[in-house]
């Protein structure tokens, strides 16, 4: 019963104030002059992976319309074969 107590709690802490200036002190000394380099790496390789979502919700989006076409074409092609085609008929 701790054990799920604690877990739980760790699962929806999040830092303060305090800890975020604690946190920050400690990356300063820690990586210094290299700082800001990594902030720009980091920029650089979410910029990437906003490209790659954006790419992969249009070719979704192109797949789904592919589909759609695909089964309107296999609608059209079964009623045209059963005779029910009403264009023929006009």
């Amino acid at each position: 019963m701790i054990e799920y107590i604690s877990t739980n709690c760790l699962a929806i802490w999040s830092p303060g104030p305090l800890e975020l200036v604690v946190i920050l002190i400690v990356a300063v000394l820690l990586f210094g002059r290299r700082l800001p380099e990594i902030a720009r790496g980091l920029g650089k390789s979410m910029t990437e992976f906003k490209k790659g979502l954006h790419e992969a919700e249009e070719t979704k989006d192109e797949f789904v319309n592919d589909v759609k076409k695909m089964g309107d074409d296999i609608a059209k092609e079964t009623k045209e074969a059963a005779g029910l085609d009403e264009d023929k008929k006009s």
